[in-house]
């Protein structure tokens, strides 16, 4: 029970990655706010998890705009009274092709929902961290925010923003007890990524098996694991860091 007492802010919680954060987070404890986009998903996520006796609540958000975001964090603490941590997990690859070939518009729209995202949480999450005495707050980037991507720039340049964006602010709040991280994360099996695949997702997914030196993708509860630890006390001794977990992909 790592997460006793422990509040907890996930975005993008209803699927995949953000998902199997909730489930660990909540199954150690922690009381859990859940924000997406989705109303109906959120509602029934929640319901799934008070079922089994576990405190949670949804609250609808734009993690692009920064207003609402200031008001998640707001409600947040005005229903548990407190925030210990924070998971910013929003994020998808949607402009593809040659740099010279993005729309301007489709670029905003990449930095918008990667990087925008993180920073507006950042700058909504520390303060409230601070005022319950300190925390631990985890940004997921992707293996593409440390290596290039053929016809993938925008996402790539976005998630090399979250990793500077989140070593730049873990030093800014170091000495104050608020711990940032980012996961460099390999491909993982979501139904984002599934989504994505195309029409022969199994094929495409055994091409993506066959690209990561372990011979397969992740699953969200491997990275569930790793942003729970980070996220909890055992982790004091970690900030600023970018930590690989993506199968070796990295490592070639």
């Amino acid at each position: 029970m790592r997460f006793a007492d422990k509040v907890i802010l996930v975005t993008g919680a209803t699927s995949g990655m953000g998902r199997a954060v909730v489930e660990r987070v909540s199954a150690e404890g922690a009381k859990v706010v859940l924000a997406a986009r989705g109303k109906e998903a959120g509602d029934a996520f929640v319901a799934e998890l008070r079922s089994v006796g576990r405190d949670a609540i949804f609250l609808p958000s734009d993690v692009t705009v920064g207003a609402e975001v200031e008001e998640l964090v707001a409600r947040a603490v005005r229903h548990y009274g407190r925030l210990d941590g924070a998971f910013n997990n929003v994020g998808a690859a949607t402009a593809y092709g040659p740099v010279t070939e993005i729309d301007d518009d489709a670029w905003a729209a990449e930095m918008s929902l990667n990087l925008n995202s993180v920073f507006f949480g950042l700058k909504y999450q520390i303060p409230a961290l601070q005022a319950s005495g300190g925390g631990s707050i985890v940004n997921n980037a992707s293996v593409t925010g440390v290596t290039g991507a053929a016809g993938m720039a925008p996402y790539s340049a976005a998630k090399h923003g979250v990793v500077g964006l989140t070593r730049s602010a873990a030093l800014d709040v170091a000495a104050a007890g608020v711990r940032i991280n980012a996961l460099v994360t390999g491909g993982v099996d979501t139904p984002l990524l599934r989504g994505n695949m195309g029409p022969n997702p199994e094929e495409a997914i055994r091409v993506a098996n066959e690209m990561h030196p372990v011979g397969r993708i992740g699953h969200p509860d491997e990275i569930a694991a790793l942003a729970a630890f980070l996220l909890s006390d055992e982790a004091l001794f970690i900030t600023g860091a970018a930590l690989a977990i993506d199968g070796g992909l990295t490592a070639a």
